[in-house]
């Protein structure tokens, strides 16, 4: 039976990440990290993927929690590739930009008000809202705009449409909003199935519409429930909720919450896909830090609703899966080999029926190290949400 993760170690885990984090600043101030580790080591790139933005997170939860201001500085250096990333079009012909500039540049504008960084995550909403489809109400996760093949939306969107959100309360503009919501109530009619599990991706009509069929890419099959997918739904809703206040977001919370702890081994990191739950399938720690967040987030919104019970059932439900991280995932500070801040995630494994490229398997992974460190201060009880 996995315990709550204790204050000690919560502080703990928060000391081994400074150290990992501090030690890593010579390598990723001027660049950034990969999507995940090589044989337990980052390599140094440009800002070209849909991860970097975590690292840049990484550093602001850092200066939350030591308020080392060389962190902060850091973050600020990021900042400015981030804004040249997005007035020069660099490799932002995606969704993902509240991956990127959620935990980058609309941090650095909560935390330090940063007018660089508020016009980039600006010009991130709009490219956001430019990926909008009318045919079907969503935001088309990749590749040319309308194309046969990928008119289509991943469940992963949900973690973008923050940005917009915040968007809307800068400007003052409706718009953001209203893509925000239509492409949720899209997700919500589409993404989950009966037994509330999730489809990674949903394809639709480009000339009616209409819902064609759910399928994945990352999962092991189409109608299995990949685990981050799961974890972004998880998450995602919970947003959803706060950003909206419609409770039928809360309640659909709560099913694919459930569905997700159903499906988890005995020392609760999932396997890459909950169709596993035993054997040597790989793991991927990362989806058990983004439940983590996601529970914490709904625990604050049901205390606000006065329903103090499932406020304590989800923030202890998200401590145990801390602690499970805590026990076999953490990397600690004096671990050689090895520049991440969490073990045993996967970026894409392979299977006969999916169609992605395996890639970063049983490695450490840029949003694992993330969410990890986002739980452990959102459990300190003093951050802001920039999500």
């Amino acid at each position: 039976m996995i315990r709550e993760i204790s204050e000690k170690e919560r502080l703990d885990a928060i000391d081994n990440a400074l150290c990992i984090i501090r030690r890593n600043l010579p390598e990723y101030t001027y660049s950034c990290q990969d999507t995940s580790t090589t044989d337990g080591i980052y390599k140094a790139i440009g800002n070209t993927e849909w991860t970097t933005g975590f690292w840049t997170g990484e550093l602001w939860l850092g200066y939350l929690c030591s308020g080392d201001e060389t962190l902060a500085h850091a973050s600020l250096i990021a900042v400015e590739s981030f804004r040249e990333r997005i007035r020069k079009h660099i490799a932002v012909d995606h969704h993902d930009m509240g991956f990127l500039y959620t935990p980058s540049c609309v941090a650095a504008w909560q935390i330090k008000g940063d007018a660089h960084a508020r016009e980039a995550a600006l010009l991130a909403a709009d490219n956001l809202v430019s990926r909008f489809q009318e045919k079907g109400s969503f935001i088309q996760a990749w590749g040319e705009m309308g194309a046969e093949d990928n008119y289509r939306y991943i469940i992963d969107c949900l973690l973008n449409l923050p940005l917009l959100y915040w968007a809307e309360k800068e400007t003052g503009k409706q718009i953001y909003r209203d893509i925000a919501i239509r492409h949720t109530e899209t997700c919500v009619a589409n993404s989950f199935r009966s037994d509330y599990s999730s489809y990674h991706t949903f394809f639709m009509d480009k000339r009616t519409g209409a819902p064609l069929r759910g399928e994945t890419c990352q999962g092991y099959r189409a109608d299995s429930s990949w685990a981050r997918g799961q974890a972004w739904g998880v998450y995602g809703l919970a947003l959803a909720y706060r950003h909206t206040g419609r409770k039928e977001y809360l309640d659909l919370f709560e099913h694919v919450s459930e569905y997700f702890m159903s499906r988890l081994p005995e020392d609760m990191i999932p396997y890459w896909d909950l169709i596993f739950t035993e054997g040597d399938e790989p793991r991927d720690s990362s989806s058990a830090s983004i439940v983590a967040c996601g529970f914490l987030d709904a625990a604050d919104s049901y205390e606000k609703m006065q329903e103090y019970e499932k406020a304590r059932k989800y923030r202890s439900d998200a401590k145990k899966l801390m602690k499970a991280v805590y026990d076999s995932c953490m990397t600690g500070k004096d671990e050689s080999g090895i520049n991440g801040l969490v073990k045993h995630g996967t970026y894409s494994k392979k299977s006969p029926y999916n169609t992605c490229t395996e890639y970063g398997v049983d490695e450490c992974v840029s949003w694992g190290d993330y969410y990890w460190m986002e739980a452990l201060v959102r459990l300190g009880g003093s951050w802001k949400s920039w999500w």
